[in-house]
């Protein structure tokens, strides 16, 4: 089940490929760069210098399969890849590297997951490995845990990550684990004495690292050992359901380790050098490190990056399938945006729902904009250095995203041949064949209009001084020239607030959209205006000082 994915995607991020020999000026500039996914490689860097690393530089993310992948699961690994590639900037790629994505899908099944279909026939298997779990959803790959598994990769590739896919399943199974194992065991009572005191009482009773594999239904069990024989490499335990006393190897996926023993399990025989977690799992990490370190091991670098949350400020949570999926991201937005997203302020905790998307979309295209400008120094600063591996694509938009969703709104229309009509005319030869990205964007707007925006906006009658200011605003907007464009068009918009004495003058712009669009907020106007046409605009003034709109 191990696999390494080189497939170039369509968009979205691209494995990094160095030339033989990398620019002086941006092996400097990247030496003090103060983008956080250098600093993350400085310390790897360091962590090299320190002879604590077998040759090559092992990254790690991990993935619980007990729920449908999402977002959080994609930000680790393209977080991971940005520190990836920094380091291979910082030592001229001459140090070999590799991200593995670890699936651990031996765990028991311990809950059904809220979102899930057939949940009364998935009780059935609980604490069965969710690799013997049947898909509830009928996949081919025909267990829980390995569709989960697919559906994980199948997003993984479409972005072109450079990766190594591992099942902790073939890991137990196969004996690549067997060695660590027997350590393991050998240093049982330092491990009980390093989790034992973070535990309450009742759990503390039955504790193991070592979780068996029960011969006779197939659970993974977590029961106290009652014996351990480190020569023969057994432990002893009583089933839990008979009461008879059972012995088994811990070698040949007859056992799977508890969490923290497993992480520990993981960097020791694996040798990982760099692994991220949520700030949620800070103790984790700390014990693990301690675990790895009883193994003989050195715990890998790594970061702690704050956590997701969803609509109400509640983590996400892949059983409750709170927040939004992978699919729902890109049925809105482009991968690129989503990739920004997680770029941005990883120690921050952010809100993960759909109103973010518009603005993730636009600030893409604010950083693309300003990026052939850049000096070396300030591009390794732009997000999209990172998300493209260092060679950002081309695209000249003429509308920002915002602007398309209120086009949508404005012109009633979710016709896309329609919607290109305005386009065009505002941008002279712009046609979906020549600019494909923009034709992309429209599409988006459509769908996140029809599913967000519509179904949201509430117009609302002008009071009697924006009534006045509104029909002034459409005296000049009539006396303009032919072709104004949206600077020219804004400042009549700023005349007419400041005319009739709108204090603050945000007031006028926030009763603009409200009457005007039926929302609390918009685009820059004139430059609305320039796009969706003046003669549309005062007709749409018309409508709303005659009530057509609010009612």
């Amino acid at each position: 089940m191990t696999d390494t994915s080189h497939s170039q995607p369509a968009s979205g991020i691209a494995p990094a490929c160095f030339p033989d020999e990398l620019p002086e000026v941006l092996i400097a500039a990247a030496g003090v760069s103060k983008a956080w996914p250098f600093d993350e490689a400085r310390k790897l860097v360091k962590r090299m210098e320190r002879g604590t690393f077998d040759g090559d530089m092992l990254f790690e993310t991990g993935y619980g399969p007990s729920g449908l992948p999402h977002i959080g699961t994609f930000g680790e690994v393209a977080r991971t890849s940005m520190v990836r590639m920094a380091f291979r900037i910082l030592t001229r790629d001459s140090v070999p590297t590799r991200l593995i994505c670890f699936s651990d899908d031996m765990d028991g099944l311990r809950k059904v997951p809220d979102n899930v279909p057939g949940q009364a026939k998935m009780a059935d298997f609980l604490g069965m490995p969710l690799t013997r779990v049947p898909d509830p959803f009928g996949s081919p790959e025909g267990s829980f845990g390995a569709a989960n598994n697919a559906r994980l990769r199948a997003f993984l590739d479409r972005f072109g990550f450079e990766y190594e896919f591992v099942s902790a399943t073939d890991y137990y199974q196969s004996g690549r684990f067997d060695e660590t194992l027997l350590k393991m065991l050998a240093v049982y009572d330092e491990v009980m004495a390093i989790i034992l005191p973070t535990l309450g009482p009742e759990r503390r009773a039955t504790y193991s690292p070592f979780l068996p594999l029960c011969p006779r239904t197939g659970k993974v069990l977590q029961v106290p050992m009652t014996g351990r024989d480190v020569a023969a490499g057994t432990i002893t335990y009583d089933d839990p359901e008979t009461g008879e006393p059972v012995t088994t190897p811990v070698t040949g996926g007859r056992v799977k380790c508890q969490w923290k023993a497993d992480w520990a399990l993981r960097w020791t025989a694996l040798g990982v050098d760099y692994e991220m977690a949520g700030k949620d799992l800070i103790d984790s990490v700390r014990l693990s490190s301690q675990i790895c370190r009883a193994l003989g091991g050195t715990p890998p670098d790594g970061f702690s990056y704050e956590l997701f949350l969803d609509e109400g400020g509640q983590k996400i949570s892949k059983s409750k399938g709170n927040g939004l999926t992978i699919d729902e991201w890109l049925a809105y937005a482009s991968p690129e945006s989503l990739a920004l997203y997680m770029f941005v302020k990883p120690k921050s905790a952010k809100r993960l729902y759909f109103d973010v998307i518009p603005r993730a979309i636009d600030d893409y295209f604010a950083h693309l904009a300003g990026y052939a400008g850049q000096s070396v120094e300030q591009r390794l600063s732009n997000p999209l250095w990172h998300i493209h591996a260092g060679a950002p694509p081309e695209h000249d938009l003429p509308i920002s995203f915002a602007m398309l969703l209120n086009l949508v709104s404005a012109s009633n229309s979710e016709d896309r041949d329609v919607l290109w009509g305005f386009i065009s005319r505002y941008a002279p030869g712009a046609t979906a064949e020549n600019h494909p990205k923009l034709d992309e964007l429209v599409g988006y707007a459509i769908r996140y209009y029809h599913d967000f925006v519509r179904p949201a906006k509430t117009f609302r009658a002008a009071s009697e001084a924006e009534r006045a200011a509104l029909a002034d605003l459409d005296r000049r907007l009539a006396a303009l020239p032919d072709g104004a464009d949206g600077e020219t068009i804004q400042n009549e918009v700023y005349a007419v607030g400041k005319a009739h004495e709108f204090e603050p003058l945000r007031d006028w712009f926030k009763a603009i959209y409200q009457v005007l669009l039926g929302q609390d907020q918009g685009p820059r106007f004139g430059s609305f205006v320039a796009l969706y046409g003046v003669a549309e605009t005062r007709a749409l003034i018309e409508k709303a000082l005659a009530g057509e709109l609010a009612a």
